[in-house]
């Protein structure tokens, strides 16, 4: 956890500070004097006495105490700093510049864990190693540039790369973005993302506290935590916005089950921001963009105006934010007859809002008062305004600020001439102190992914089912695939519908359980993962004698063990799965089932537990949701009892976390039930 010794220092020593600003020490030195730090600033150099006017200590051992350390020496001489500054100086917090720990390996992971173990027996927050350092609103620990204005209400912002933490702060930097604090967590020894989280998440006060947080990572350490948290804040009426890079696999992962094979390297991580209400971003310049249009008043509905000098650009902006299920909408003339009538012969109003190349500050602001006032079916505004340089903007930008300040509705302003309009440009951001956007097509794509990211997900009352039972029956299996009279029972206990089976060793009993369950009956092989493939199922056997000789030819495919009996059932295919996923826990998935799930690969995620508002949300995210729900006369599914069937699911791996991969393959779906005919399910006990 991070301390406030960390945060808000009262005094700090550099150690490895150096007159020299392409040091990382020097330039740590450097970036926390320029900054104005009102602290007390130390210094350890063995060869210096005083460093950037500062008094300079040769050893750690003369030092009295502090309640920070910066250090940016070579690894091998880390260790001891921090255990002399630890244990001598009481110094409570470290952030750890120098590289040459786990990033390497080996010895370099020895030296990581003894300095982590010092720092928790000495009740100290460390950053780091291997990072380029903190900037929070009191002092700048950080050697890599740029520094951003700070502002209590811009963006507070952790990345586990301190490169790509500079990369994107110069980046927001550009378009007038401003920023609260800055971790870069480097090798997140002790502290990394999640405990960044969890500390904005402790001291969050919705007064004070900046309510956009950016992450970039490039792991996820601890998943449990990093969704508490995130969580917490979004409740707490923040946004997150984060890039998590890495989401392809080096190779393909061995799968014996369609989950397996559906469930990718990444789909654990977008099920996990899609449950926390994480909006996730793809690059550097989307969060910079999406952080942008976070920092405008919120968008409450779907409907944009779009206020323009050009054609084009309105257009563009209108085809993206359509296609991403916004809506601009056309304005009525008995609405916008009077405002016609103050703008230039020519000018359009119907929406997107053309009020031509010449038209003047004051129409601008104009147009946005009858946006905000009197256009009650819009809920936000895009000002696209060019810069011909013909006349001087500026009284035209002013308009923009002042109306983005004043006006509750949000208003996006894109102002694409960043070479004519440099200039003016600058004044929007630096002496205005707004944000802006350079293309509309970035800005609309933005405000759709915004628009279209679920809230966080709400725990909801747990679904009861037979814990004893399915307790007592995983406990009696063995690691692999188990067998269908333990899938049955399982199934039974959870409470998910299943059809009659029987299991048979013998053309005898296939005969007699044939008859029981009624004919005509499905025979289908066990032991081969993909029956048809094999000629491994048999559909529509009506007859004694047809269920003999459908015995005989399938015992002898190969891999079979035996023969599974059900009835001949009929109805929509489903699909529901579920797979282990680690320390992030069981990754559900459902679609359409049978062969359309290789065919299609239309599935939908979520992370157990799974409420029944998740699960709604996950079917009705489908592409072929319309097939579910019944289209051109072909009967729907029930979709209340599919979504009990995806809960039921969660609430049977919650109980029973060795199961590691599971198919429901296919569910039959008709308007009265949800039935499953096929499963398989693998244990796996640690």
């Amino acid at each position: 956890m991070l301390n406030n010794e960390l945060i808000n220092p009262k005094s700090i020593v550099i150690v490895g500070g150096s007159n020299s600003a392409f040091k990382p020490g020097g330039k740590a030195l450097k970036n926390i004097i320029d900054t104005g730090y009102k602290g007390e600033l130390l210094v350890i150099n063995p060869k210096e006495d005083i460093v950037q006017g500062i008094k300079s200590y040769r050893t750690a051992e003369e030092l009295d105490s502090a309640d920070l350390a910066i250090i940016g020496v070579p690894a091998p001489f880390v260790l001891d700093s921090v255990r002399v500054l630890a244990e001598k100086c009481n110094v409570k917090a470290f952030i750890i510049l120098s590289a040459g720990f786990s990033e390497i390996g080996g010895e370099g992971i020895t030296l990581e864990n003894e300095i982590v173990k010092i720092c928790n027996e000495n009740d100290a927050s460390l950053i780091g190693p291997n990072c380029t350092g903190v900037i929070t609103s009191n002092y700048s620990g950080i050697f890599a540039g740029p520094l951003p204005k700070l502002d209590p209400k811009g963006c507070d912002f952790v990345s586990g790369s301190g490169a790509t933490a500079a990369f994107i702060i110069e980046e927001g930097m550009a378009v007038g973005l401003r920023f609260a604090s800055m971790f870069a967590v480097g090798n997140s020894a002790q502290n990394g993302v999640e405990e960044v989280l969890e500390y904005w998440d402790a001291v969050f006060d919705p007064k004070k506290s900046s309510k956009v947080k950016l992450v970039y990572m490039e792991n996820i350490k601890n998943p449990q935590k990093f969704l508490k948290h995130a969580a917490s804040l979004i409740s707490k009426g923040c946004k997150i916005a984060a890039i998590k890079s890495g989401s392809s696999a080096a190779g393909s992962r061995a799968a014996s089950s369609h989950t397996g094979a559906l469930a990718s390297a990444d789909s654990a991580v977008q099920a996990l921001f899609a449950k926390a209400g994480i909006i996730r971003c793809e690059g550097r310049e989307e969060l910079v963009t999406v952080a942008s249009v976070l920092m405008q008043a919120e968008l409450k509905g779907e409907n944009i105006a779009i206020i323009t000098q050009a054609g084009g650009p309105g257009v563009m902006l209108t085809d993206v934010l359509s296609n991403g299920g916004l809506d601009v909408p056309h304005l009525q003339e008995k609405d916008t007859k009077d405002l016609l009538t103050q703008l230039y012969p020519g000018s359009a109003v119907g929406n997107p809002i053309d009020f031509l190349a010449t038209g003047s500050a004051e129409q601008l602001g104009i147009i946005i008062d009858y946006c905000e006032r009197k256009f009650p079916e819009i809920d936000g505004m895009a000002v696209i305004f060019g810069d011909p340089e013909l006349v001087d903007v500026r009284p035209a930008y002013k308009v923009i600020y002042d109306k983005i300040k004043e006006c509750k509705k949000p208003i996006y302003a894109i102002l694409p001439s960043m070479t004519t309009g440099a200039e003016r440009i600058k004044y929007f951001t630096e002496e205005l102190g707004q944000v802006y956007f350079p293309d509309e097509l970035s800005v609309g794509k933005a405000i759709v992914k915004i628009f279209n990211t679920p809230k966080p997900a709400v725990e909801e009352q747990k679904t009861e089912i037979d814990k004893v039972s399915v307790r007592n029956i995983i406990e009696s299996c063995n690691d692999g695939y188990i067998s269908p009279q333990k899938i049955q029972a399982l199934l039974d206990a959870a409470g998910i519908n299943r059809a009659g089976e029987a299991v048979v060793a013998n053309a005898e009993d296939a005969v007699v359980k044939a008859k029981e369950l009624g004919l005509p009956v499905v025979m289908k092989v066990v032991g081969p993962v993909h029956k048809s493939d094999v000629g491994g199922v048999a559909l529509n056997v009506s007859s004694n004698e047809q269920v003999k000789a459908e015995f005989d030819r399938m015992i002898q495919i190969k891999d079979t063990t035996a023969i599974l009996i059900q009835p001949m059932l009929s109805g929509t295919e489903l699909f529901v799965g579920a797979k282990g996923e680690g320390d992030f826990g069981h990754l559900i998935l459902c679609g359409l089932g049978g062969i359309f799930i290789e065919v299609f690969k239309d599935v939908s995620s979520s992370l157990v537990p799974v409420s029944a508002s998740e699960a709604d949300s996950m079917i009705h995210s489908l592409k072929s949701f319309k097939i579910l729900e019944g289209v051109r006369g072909q009967e729907g599914v029930n979709i209340d009892k599919f979504k009990e069937t995806i809960v039921r699911l969660s609430a049977l791996l919650e109980v029973a976390p060795e199961i590691q991969e599971m198919d429901l393959n296919p569910l039959l779906g008709t308007p009265d039930k949800i039935i499953a005919v096929d499963a398989r399910i693998r244990i796996e006990k640690k």
